[in-house]
C-alpha cells in the first residue's frame, strides 16, 4: 500500500506517493500528466511492480492538482514545484526523474538541476496530435543523461516511429495510445507489462 506525504513547494502543496521495497537501491521519482493524476495506468503499474526488483517509486501529485485546479499552470511553475519536491527527497540511493506526458517534459528539463542519473518518459508528448510541426524533441535532446521513451504505437501526441535515432531507447507499446490504454480486442494486462518491463530493464544497471 502506498504511503502518502504532503510537503510544500514554492507554488503550494503537493502530495507524495510512496512505494518502496524494504531495501531500496534506487528512486524512481515520477510526474503525472497534464489530464490524469498519479493513479493513471502506467505510474500505478510502476509503482506496484517494481519495488520487487528494489526500486523505490515515488509519484508527485503537482500543488496544481492537489489544490483542485482543472488546468495546469505554465511550465516555468511545474518546474520550481518539481525541483522543491525532489530536491527535499533523500539521497541514500541513484535517483532517476521521469514521468508520463507533461510529467516527463518537467523531468527532461529539471534533470540536471536534480542531479538525476537518468529519465523515464512515459507517453512523451513529441508534439500536439495533428500537428507534428511543433515538435518537442528538443527537450530530448538537451537531457544529458540516458533516456528511455515508453510511447504506444497509436499515440496521437507522437508514435515511436516519429522518435528519430538519437541518445534514447524508444520501446513501443503495442495497441496503446497516449494513455497506454489498449482496444478492448486486446489484452491491456499486457500492455502495461511491456511498458513495466521495460523500464525494469532500463533502471537494472543504474541500481545502487
Amino acid at each position: 500500500m502506498s504511503r502518502q506525504r504532503v510537503v510544500e513547494t514554492p507554488n503550494g502543496p503537493a502530495r507524495l506517493w510512496f512505494d518502496e521495497p524494504a531495501e531500496p537501491r534506487l528512486r524512481l521519482v515520477l510526474g503525472h500528466g497534464a489530464g490524469g493524476g498519479v493513479e493513471a495506468r502506467d505510474l500505478a503499474a510502476l509503482a506496484e511492480r517494481l519495488p520487487e526488483s528494489g526500486i523505490e517509486v515515488v509519484r508527485v501529485e503537482q500543488p496544481w492538482r492537489v489544490a483542485g485546479k482543472k488546468v495546469a499552470p505554465r511550465p516555468a511553475v511545474l518546474d520550481d514545484a518539481w525541483r522543491s519536491v525532489v530536491d527535499g527527497l533523500p539521497r541514500d540511493v541513484p535517483l532517476v526523474v521521469g514521468g508520463r506526458s507533461a510529467g516527463a517534459r518537467v523531468a527532461c528539463r529539471t534533470h540536471t538541476d536534480v542531479a538525476a542519473v537518468a529519465v523515464v518518459a512515459l507517453a512523451f508528448p513529441l508534439h500536439p496530435p495533428g500537428k507534428p510541426e511543433r515538435s518537442r524533441l528538443d527537450e530530448l535532446t538537451g537531457v544529458t543523461v540516458p533516456v528511455l521513451v515508453v510511447q504506444g504505437d497509436r499515440d496521437t501526441f507522437g508514435t515511436p516511429a516519429e522518435f528519430p535515432d538519437g541518445a534514447w531507447y524508444v520501446t513501443p507499446v503495442p495497441h496503446a495510445d497516449h494513455g497506454m490504454a489498449v482496444p478492448k480486442a486486446y489484452d491491456q494486462q499486457e500492455a502495461l507489462t511491456t511498458a513495466v518491463e521495460a523500464v525494469r530493464e532500463f533502471l537494472q544497471p543504474l541500481r545502487g
